[in-house]
């Protein structure tokens, strides 16, 4: 008997996307199923190409049509759509799918570093990923990334951003002179991240995350106001000061319904560089801990390794200085939980109503 597209679909329900708990079938991810001579041929459309479990997935669809009678190959493509986040009447940058704000509630943490290294994680996914640099008081994103000096054009109206790494950033620290100090009242600030998001030309993104200055001030107030964020990134260190003053932060966020969509841990445990055993160096509470407490994500922890600063000081993302250390491999997992749960927050009430109404998780917000 003759293979049919049923039989293929009816096989791959099998086959479940573990974030959204639903099978793939359902959620709309088979594309182009084609049979030929016992040749099955079909696309698996992900919701972001930094998918954790992208090989998993591809795996399991080539296990259950290869047990269809009649199957003599079975060949999936692996694509991705990344989707978009809701949007308002007037939305300042439209054409950007995902908002992701990192913050923190206290400066020292690493914030900057971590957000510049999943930028870069997300972009070797093959995603398209701006970054934007909002901590209008100590702008260090141009020089993490290797380029203080370079300085940003216009084109037909717009500031254009600097492309390093294949990411998209912008940065005051573009448009300020060496050591000009930034002295602006509440408004201002307000005013600056609004013009880093309306006038640079940010093109077509998937992914823009956005730096934002430690603390609960006018930055990330108005970043939450000015656009639909897809949520907010914690980043802490197993301090209890840090946590404590993170949960402001997070209390911030929650007040304005800006997602949480996670607590990243950073100089958490030394590893030796030797016998490579890892070393609590601080007491306080952990990543995890907190984590658990605001009742979010955990998305992961980020080894203290002198070598993520001294890269950083050259300019050079320590992902790309360093990709054989833990760090590397621990950004590359974080960015790939990141992307998951992003994905899982850009579906509408809708698309969860009409797919069904099994439990799928919901970020704070």
């Amino acid at each position: 008997m003759a293979i049919t597209e049923a039989q293929i679909l009816d096989a791959l329900r099998a086959v479940q996307d573990p974030d959204l708990r639903r099978d793939i079938v359902t959620l709309g991810f088979v594309k182009d199923v084609k049979v030929c001579d016992g040749i099955v041929a079909f696309t698996v459309e992900l919701t972001t190409p930094a998918c954790p479990v992208k090989d998993q997935l591809k795996a399991e669809c080539e296990d259950v049509v290869s047990a269809i009678d009649g199957v003599s190959q079975v060949v999936v493509e692996m694509t991705a759509q990344v989707r978009t986040r809701p949007s308002q009447q007037q939305d300042l940058v439209p054409q950007v799918k995902q908002i992701i704000a990192i913050a923190s509630g206290k400066g020292g943490v690493g914030k900057s570093t971590v957000t510049v290294n999943l930028a870069v994680a997300l972009a070797q996914t093959g995603a398209r990923v701006g970054l934007m640099d909002a901590d209008v008081y100590g702008p260090s994103i141009p020089l993490m990334l290797g380029c203080p000096d370079d300085r940003p054009f216009t084109r037909d109206g717009k500031i254009v951003p600097i492309e390093k790494d294949g990411v998209a950033m912008m940065s005051l620290g573009f448009l300020l002179e060496e050591g000009q100090a930034v002295l602006w009242r509440g408004p201002m600030v307000a005013g600056t991240v609004r013009q880093l998001l309306a006038d640079v030309d940010w093109g077509d993104l998937d992914y823009l995350l956005v730096d934002l200055p430690p603390g609960t001030g006018d930055a990330p107030m108005s970043l939450a106001q000015l656009v639909p964020l897809t949520g907010v990134v914690i980043v802490t260190t197993p301090h209890n000061v840090a946590a404590n003053i993170a949960g402001k932060a997070a209390a911030l966020f929650q007040r304005l319904n800006a997602p949480l969509l996670g607590v990243v841990e950073n100089m958490a445990n030394l590893i030796c560089p030797n016998c490579g055993e890892p070393t609590r160096l601080f007491a306080g509470m952990s990543g995890e801990e907190l984590a658990a407490q605001l009742k979010i994500p955990f998305l992961g922890s980020v080894p203290l390794d002198p070598a993520i600063s001294e890269s950083s000081d050259r300019g050079v993302p320590s992902i790309l200085a360093h990709p054989d250390r833990p760090q590397a491999a621990e950004f590359h997992r974080i960015a790939g939980r990141l992307a998951a749960y992003a994905s899982v927050q850009s579906m509408s009430r809708q698309d969860l109503h009409r797919i069904g109404d099994a439990p799928v998780f919901e970020p704070v917000g």
